[in-house]
């Protein structure tokens, strides 16, 4: 049985029909735990929540800069996004600025998240393409600054590429880790991932959103990456989103980022906090759930993000007629938990 506790319930009318366990660790910049449950030092892979860092070397090595980048795009290439015209139009057209096509990206494609979007391109009769991956924007940044910096863009996503040791080296700069004799895996859309605990995590998160520990122009590159990231939610993920309903929530307080399998990531400057958590068992409604519980009860996002915040914190579980039969809710360990930035 796991060590981690429950953090999570799933009630269904007077019974509590599933439980979820796992850990988290709210970190200020100076290293300092300020909240945290279970195993803080175990190795997991960070997957999309770690885009946004990432992003970093996108504005840090000049290219956001050469080839004139926006917010939104910056904004998407930490999105894992729905797939949405938006984002699909937004990816190609950032590709034909560089001089490419979709068939520079090494992401593979899939079908758009939402059933919509699906629905669409079969009336289209077209077949969804990389552009629609919702990692996409994320490779769109690789191969920018891979043109930027005179690197091959075949072979991008390769760990042994310029660009990914790059942003591997920034991750374990911020995170104060050394990430060169890890666990090592490839994510779903191919790029390199390197195993991480959520303490550092937590740590390079906090210094991602407060520019401490960071060097002028590295501290720039992430204040860029975090303004584009509130002021475009909805290329950080899309429609009914949890990423983008809470960031628009958060008015500019906070940031969120997701990751698969159970792993969220989010940074509080005002409060010079970090996060991040790992829910044991892969389930995403458990781990939105979490974040949003802990969000709720940061003292400085009270104006923004209170515990009331339902549809964020505590979300209903609906029947096929839509009505309400159950809760996804915070267990008594998590509900608990008092997080007092002064």
């Amino acid at each position: 049985m796991s060590a981690n506790p429950v953090l999570v319930e799933v009630t269904r009318g007077e019974m509590v029909e599933s439980r979820h366990r796992g850990a988290f660790a709210v970190i200020r910049s100076d290293g300092q735990i300020v909240a945290a449950e279970g195993d803080l030092n175990g190795l997991i892979y960070p997957r999309s929540a770690i885009k946004p860092i990432q992003a970093i070397n996108l504005v840090e090595s000049g290219a956001s800069d050469a080839y004139q980048l926006g917010e939104i795009e910056l904004a998407l290439a930490c999105a894992s996004h729905n797939g949405e015209a938006g984002h699909v139009e937004t990816v190609r057209d950032w590709l034909r600025n560089l001089g490419l096509d979709e068939s520079a990206l090494e992401c593979g494609a899939h079908p758009p998240r939402r059933s919509r979007d699906r629905q669409s391109l079969l009336q289209q009769q077209v077949q969804p393409g990389p552009a629609h991956n919702n990692c996409s924007g994320k490779h769109a940044g690789f191969l920018s600054t891979a043109l930027h910096g005179g690197y091959p863009t075949a072979g991008y996503i390769d760990r042994t590429h310029p660009v990914q040791q790059d942003v591997l080296s920034l991750l374990g700069d911020l995170a104060g880790v050394s990430l060169g004799q890890v666990p090592q895996g490839i994510d779903g859309c191919g790029i390199p991932v390197a195993g991480i605990a959520l303490q550092p995590l937590a740590l390079a998160f906090a210094r991602f959103g407060t520019g401490d520990a960071m060097p002028p122009a590295r501290a720039s590159a992430a204040r860029q990456i975090y303004q584009a990231m509130v002021r475009q939610p909805f290329m950080v993920a899309g429609t009914d989103r949890w990423c983008t309903r809470a960031i628009a929530a958060g008015q500019g307080a906070f940031i969120v980022k997701t990751g698969a399998e159970g792993v969220y990531c989010g940074a509080v400057p005002e409060a010079r906090l970090g996060i991040a958590l790992k829910i044991d068992d892969g389930a995403h409604r458990a781990s939105e759930c979490v974040m949003g519980t802990l969000l709720s009860k940061i003292s400085t996002l009270q104006t923004v993000f209170p515990a009331g915040n339902t549809d964020l914190v505590k979300t209903p579980v609906l029947n096929v007629a839509g009505k309400s039969v159950g809760a996804i809710s915070a267990a008594a360990t998590l509900s608990g938990v008092v997080i007092d930035c002064d």
